[in-house]
């Protein structure tokens, strides 16, 4: 009987021991870790490269932004592309200074590095003697003192590092959702009264041309369920521009917005729903880089989730 009983309980037991693994590991996989902030997935990309990418990119990104300004004015945020590139561009902010920051890390780890070395190789050069046991003992203190000095500068940068992962995540839905509608709905159906500039289209070309080269470097996890941040940011938008026409404003920036209309439940559904796809491709990508890198480049791509 109690055998019987106990071959029974055996199936359950490993059930509900895989599950907790499983959970575990998917855990671990969303875990961000602080290294990944400022390291790239490839071997070839010093952290240096890295920080020297963003920098660039906040700084013309930022050039654009300014003229956009200048020539429409504090008008140029009525607008959901103005709110996606600013975000971008705070995104970049973020990981242009937590990458400058892991840059002094890499670089105090390297002098460690090459200040065991060289004492490896004194070590083959003396004899065995009071020298060697010092040696030793310098360069285990100095061994401490950098893992100590790490996990310090690691607990400092945890949670500017996950707004810096939140903002990435959210950018990458909203990149999607701006230059689809921008490029495939209001350009084509306003073509008679619209015209697109230079500022314009790289507006809405370069901000997702930015953030893809940053996602093929970085060593982020990108995990389907930060979605919700996306459609929370795009819920934010839609509240301003309520109480703007609430305030007396009559002007929509997008047709769809328009409540007057007998269509707008649908265009609001519509646009509600296209968050699912557009935040699904950007994942997509990340999980394609993740999946094939490693197959295609084994030697030359790292990842840490």
């Amino acid at each position: 009987m109690a055998g019987a009983r106990l071959r029974r309980d055996r199936p359950r037991a490993a059930a509900a021991a895989t599950a907790v693994l499983l959970r575990r590991r998917s855990a671990e996989d969303a875990r961000l870790r602080p290294s990944d902030l400022w390291t790239s997935c490839w071997r070839c990309v010093s952290p240096p490269w890295l920080l020297a990418y963003r920098a660039l990119v906040v700084v013309v990104m930022s050039s654009l932004l300014v003229k956009e300004v200048l020539a429409d004015g504090i008008f140029s945020f009525f607008f959901y592309t103005q709110w996606t590139f600013t975000l971008v561009i705070i995104y970049f902010v973020i990981a242009t200074l937590i990458s400058a920051h892991g840059c002094w890390i890499y670089s105090k780890q390297e002098v460690i590095g090459k200040e065991e070395a060289n004492g490896l190789l004194k070590h083959d050069i003396e004899d065995n003697g009071p020298g060697t046991l010092t040696l030793k003992t310098n360069n285990e203190k100095a061994r401490l003192q950098s893992e100590n000095d790490q996990e310090v500068n690691e607990k400092r940068a945890g949670t500017l590092g996950y707004v810096m992962q939140i903002t990435y995540q959210t950018c990458g839905g909203a990149v999607m959702l701006t230059d689809i509608v921008f490029w495939c709905l209001l350009v084509p159906t306003s073509a008679d009264h619209f015209s697109v500039n230079l500022i314009a289209a790289c507006m809405h070309s370069l901000n997702a041309v930015f953030l893809l080269l940053d996602t093929a470097l970085n060593n982020l996890p990108f995990p389907l369920f930060r979605m919700i941040y996306f459609v929370f940011w795009t819920f934010i938008y839609v509240i301003f521009q309520w109480v703007l026409h609430a305030c007396g404003f009559t002007w929509w920036p997008y047709p769809f917005m328009e409540l007057a209309t007998p269509w707008a439940p649908m265009w609001y559904i519509a646009v509600a729903l296209a968050h699912i796809p557009c935040y699904g491709s950007y994942w997509l990508i990340a999980k394609a880089k993740k999946t094939f890198s490693p197959k295609f480049f084994p030697d030359a791509y790292t990842s840490s989730y």
